[in-house]
């Protein structure tokens, strides 16, 4: 009889310790979650410097790119504008050459025309008048009186001729020298708007470069500041694992009491067979490596994201002791459940929480409501699968 009450003394001390090193335990994983949600914050924030880091670069890129296609235009309208500058040029040379040689024409016409109509005036040109006294008959003399002055006449359209032909090259001449100053004046704005192209590109190139490396200044610190992350999630992992083997102690503990007074409670199960799904709804985030959607390049995404109506009701995956429920950081609201054999289920983002830390929730119980608070980009639940505190793909487990 003294054993049995030795022994059921020892066992009620054994239940006292768990329960006050339980809560030093529960103090320091809130104590590392408050540490890892704060240096989540600054990540996530280093990660948004990265990401408006990163669109401004490309904006400046692209204000580059367009620089730079405005000046393959102007450089094209160049060529284009020189090509037919030097068709211009082409042009007016033989043109000249025609004009010189119509005014050489001309001037000669109209020299051998003057000098006859000068002869016929002072003198009379005796080949005419011989043409015409030799006339053997008033009706000959004046058929040759007409072939005279169709002569004349013939030599007047000649030189009207020449004069028209040598104003029509002048003036063909006059259009082609107003068209090649029209060109030159045009390659001069070109060349102008070139050069004024050439130095905004030489700026934009600049400001490339140094909000270039701006951004890769901010990128060493978002890895820097991972790698913190990480270190802090892994310390967080080991708390878990440390909660969970001291809740199976107490319950150990537990069972060991009740046996000896005499009542035998039900033995709690272990890991579950199954997880139900949390939420109804499309899976918009896989477990695994993916690109950050707030910018920085790739991470890993410790579970699913389940897209669902704003205030969608969550459901516990899993029978278990609710270990954490509270805001987490990046996560928000989150809930977290030890669903037992070192297996553990998070619900991340939630807009409310209706479970409180150390209750005990059935599978399919309701937990929570899909929310989009923490570092979120719309309405969705973050749901996690822990096995001995670190995350696992959730979709074997799911039913």
């Amino acid at each position: 009889m003294i054993r049995r009450v030795a022994l059921f003394i020892l066992a009620i001390c054994w239940l006292a310790r768990p329960a006050a090193f339980a809560s030093t335990l529960q103090q320091r994983i809130e104590q590392e979650r408050r540490k890892a949600a704060l240096i989540q914050q600054r990540l996530q924030q280093k990660r948004r410097e990265l990401h408006a880091a990163t669109l401004h670069v490309g904006d400046l890129r692209a204000q580059l790119q367009q620089t730079t296609d405005a000046i393959a235009q102007v450089q094209t309208r160049l060529g284009m504008i020189e090509a037919r500058e030097r068709s211009i040029r082409a042009k007016l040379a033989w043109n000249t050459l025609q004009l010189r040689a119509a005014q050489r024409s001309l001037a000669l016409q109209d020299r051998l025309y003057k000098q006859r109509l000068v002869g016929i005036y002072e003198g009379g040109d005796l080949g005419y008048l011989a043409v015409l006294l030799s006339a053997t008959s008033f009706a000959d003399f004046v058929e040759r009186w007409e072939d005279l002055r169709l002569v004349i006449s013939a030599d007047q359209r000649t030189v009207a001729e020449r004069r028209a032909a040598a104003r029509k090259v002048a003036a063909m001449q006059r259009s082609l020298e107003r068209t090649q100053y029209d060109l030159e004046r045009q390659q001069q704005a070109q060349q102008e708007a070139e050069n004024q192209l050439d130095t905004l590109a030489q700026e934009r190139r600049n400001l490339v470069a140094l909000a270039d490396a701006q951004r890769r200044a901010v990128a060493v610190q978002v890895a820097n500041m991972e790698d913190i992350s990480a270190a802090e999630e892994a310390r967080l992992e080991a708390l878990i694992r440390e909660r969970q083997a001291e809740l199976a102690a107490q319950e150990r503990a537990r069972r060991a009491a009740a046996g000896i007074a005499g009542t035998i409670p039900p033995q709690r199960s272990g890991a579950p067979s199954h997880l139900d799904w949390p939420v109804t709804g499309t899976i918009t985030s896989p477990f695994g490596w993916r690109q950050n959607p707030f910018g920085g390049g790739p991470e890993f995404h410790p579970g699913l994201d389940i897209a669902a109506p704003m205030g969608t009701t969550v459901t516990a995956a899993a029978s278990g002791t609710v270990i954490m429920a509270q805001w987490y950081g990046g996560y928000g609201n989150y809930i977290l459940i030890d669903n037992g054999g070192g297996i553990s289920t998070g619900y991340g983002h939630l807009s409310a929480i209706y479970v409180t830390v150390g209750q005990y929730v059935q599978q399919g119980q309701a937990i929570g409501a899909v929310g989009s608070t923490g570092y979120s980009t719309g309405p969705h639940l973050h749901f996690e699968v822990r096995l001995n505190g670190k995350p696992v793909d959730p979709t074997p487990w799911l039913h």
